[in-house]
């Protein structure tokens, strides 16, 4: 069957668009990261999938006619993705399964740091380890001619990475990863992601970096431009170009930090009990204004806090606002976060950017599924 289905792939790329013999199912899509990369490669994503549906209103308004799918891959048939593509072109399937569990910190936290060396019994609770052997269970059953997955870098010292990586070598897939640095793609984060490839046709690699050293997009040329605003205030002309408040204490500590420095920088009235015990005194990437010619640190689900790490401004006296976080994240200015028609919760927003790919890294990976499929010779396999 498989032989068969590739025989009737041979023709694809000599006649039409790549974009046009592709079709895209993003699994665990959350708001569009990815999906909306893989558009700006000109890919064909049909389909979105994701548990949470207050990513719906971001994910469908942002990205054309693609199809946002409100489920739970755990319990969605393999069947039912099938179905999404359509019976011919190259089928591709794509997705970022939830990444906590593999963070340097979850790892941290699960051999037992705040737990007396013992490995921590949340680690064992949590069932989003699990979606990744899903990942493999519907790659199996659907066989797409593509696939892609990015993910935290930690997670190829696990098992079930290891587990994922040999069922698609064993399903007859040219498999390959690597670990990306994110400015050499155009994102303004010091940020590492592994990218995963694996094709039926051979060899699928990351395209060339596109940036350097000597021009890495940098948090001033990414939100420098942008209206001033106070901590506490917002916008008038965007309602996510808000800051959150800070008291009267944080204010003077932020008065106190320097771009790039730490919290050993201020005063030792400014410093909180658990910076002068020992285990805390490590802990040197909180309370940080970001460096204006460099890139951002890693934007997490927590940067619209001062406290959460090294999301202070670079200049003005306050922490990131929703939308520097998304522009740094390489959302495009216009990448809509909010339905009108609803009240906005800053929280659910900070996490659906924080939980994001960084767009530009998802049009990386689209290129080079883009480029490979128009390089294949299908007529001599």
């Amino acid at each position: 069957m498989l032989m068969k289905r590739t025989t009737e792939l041979m023709t694809i790329g000599e006649t039409g668009e790549v974009g046009s013999t592709a079709t895209v199912v993003d699994l665990f899509c959350g708001i569009g990261g990815l999906t909306h990369g893989l558009h700006l490669a000109g890919l064909n994503v049909v389909a979105g999938i994701d548990l949470d549906l207050s990513c719906r209103y971001a994910y469908e308004h942002n990205n054309g006619d693609t199809r946002f799918i409100c489920a739970d891959v755990l319990s969605l048939a393999p069947a039912v993705i099938a179905k999404l593509y359509p019976a011919d072109g190259v089928r591709v399937m794509i997705g970022c399964t939830p990444c906590q569990p593999f963070s340097k910190y979850t790892k941290r936290y699960r051999k037992g740091e705040q737990n007396g060396g013992r490995e921590n019994d949340d680690w064992q609770r949590d069932n989003k380890w699990h979606l990744v052997y899903t990942f493999s269970d519907i790659v199996e059953h659907v066989m797409p001619e593509i696939v892609s997955m990015e993910n935290v870098p930690e997670l190829v010292t696990e098992k079930v990475f290891s587990d994922f990586y040999y069922t698609l070598m064993r399903l007859g897939y040219n498999v390959s990863h690597s670990v990306v640095y994110c400015p050499d793609y155009g994102v303004s984060q010091n940020r590492r992601r592994l990218v995963l490839f694996s094709s039926l046709f051979g060899e699928l690699s990351l395209i060339k970096p596109i940036y350097n050293k000597r021009n890495y997009p940098t948090v001033r040329k990414i939100i420098g431009g942008l209206p001033r605003v106070a901590a506490g205030e917002k916008n008038s002309d965007d309602k996510i170009h808000s800051a959150s408040r800070l008291s009267p204490r944080n204010l003077l500590r932020i008065r106190s930090s320097v771009p790039g420095g730490t919290w050993h920088d201020w005063d030792d009235s400014l410093q909180l009990k658990c910076h002068k015990k020992g285990t805390g005194k490590n802990y040197t990437s909180i309370y940080g204004r970001m460096i204006w010619d460099a890139p951002s640190p890693t934007i997490t689900t927590q940067f619209y806090g001062y406290g959460n790490g090294r999301f202070g401004h670079s200049d003005q006296d306050r922490s990131l606002t929703l939308r520097e976080g998304a522009l740094l994240q390489s959302f495009p200015h216009d990448y809509s976060f909010i339905d009108p028609e609803r009240a906005i919760n800053r929280r659910k927003v900070c996490v659906h950017i924080g939980n994001a790919v960084p767009v530009e890294l998802g049009r990386a990976i689209g290129e080079s599924i883009k480029i490979h499929i128009s390089e294949v010779n299908f007529n001599g396999r």
